[in-house]
C-alpha cells in the first residue's frame, strides 16, 4: 500500500525484454535504502525488486501491468515516480493507494496558472469515477478532483508537486498511469450489480 506522496524520482538505464515481460533497471537517490524484494512504486505502479547493484535495482513488469500501464512506453533517460510501501507507524498524507494501475489517462491541457499548473486527462469510459474534491492517483501521485466528467477530471497541481515529479515531462497528448479511489471503485461496482 502506498500513499500517493512521492519520494523520489528514478531514472531508467536499462530494459531487458524477457519472454512477454520487461526488466526495468533504474538508478535513484534511493538505491542505498533499497533491498531485494521490496515493493516500489513506479508513475503508481507496484512492482517488486528482483535484484541490486551497487548503481542500479531491477523491477520485473509483467504483461499484464504493460497492458494496464504506460510503462512499456518508457524510454532509456526517462524518468518516474517512485515511492516505497507506507509503514504502518507513519502517517496517510495523501490517500490509500494500492499501486494497481486502472487504465491509461491522456493528458487534454495543461495551464500555467501563476506558479501552479491546471491539467486535465481524459479515459476511456468505464466503471471508474472520479467526484470534486476527492482523490485519485496520476503517476503515483495523490491528487485532489478539481473538475470530474464521465469520461475526464482536472487537477490543479502545487509548485512543490510540479517540480519534484514527472508531471513537468508530461505533454499534452502524452499518457499517464490512472489509480481511481478504491472507496469510490467499490462504491460503483456495488451500483453497476443493482
Amino acid at each position: 500500500m502506498f500513499t500517493g506522496i512521492i519520494e523520489n524520482t528514478a531514472v531508467l538505464i536499462n530494459i531487458q525484454e524477457n519472454d512477454n515481460n520487461l526488466d526495468l533497471s533504474f538508478t535513484t537517490d534511493l538505491l542505498s535504502e533499497l533491498k531485494i524484494d521490496q515493493s516500489i512504486s513506479h508513475n503508481g505502479v507496484c512492482l517488486t525488486v528482483v535484484d541490486i547493484s551497487n548503481e542500479s535495482y531491477v523491477v520485473n513488469v509483467i504483461k499484464e501491468t504493460l497492458r494496464k500501464s504506460n510503462l512499456g512506453t518508457l524510454k532509456i533517460g526517462d524518468f518516474v515516480n517512485v515511492e516505497r510501501s507506507t509503514q504502518i507507524n507513519s502517517r496517510l498524507d495523501g490517500h490509500i493507494v494500492q499501486g494497481h494501475v486502472d487504465q491509461i489517462g491522456i493528458c487534454q491541457s495543461i495551464e500555467e496558472q501563476g506558479g501552479s499548473y491546471f491539467m486535465t486527462f481524459k479515459y476511456e469510459p468505464s466503471e471508474n469515477i472520479t467526484v470534486e474534491k476527492g482523490s485519485v492517483c496520476v503517476n503515483g501521485i495523490s491528487l485532489t478532483v478539481v473538475n470530474s466528467m464521465p469520461d475526464s477530471f482536472s487537477v490543479a497541481i502545487i509548485p512543490y508537486t510540479w517540480d519534484n515529479t514527472n508531471l513537468q515531462d508530461v505533454q499534452v497528448g502524452g499518457s499517464v498511469n490512472l489509480e481511481f479511489d478504491i472507496l469510490g471503485k467499490y462504491v460503483s461496482k456495488l451500483m453497476s450489480r443493482s
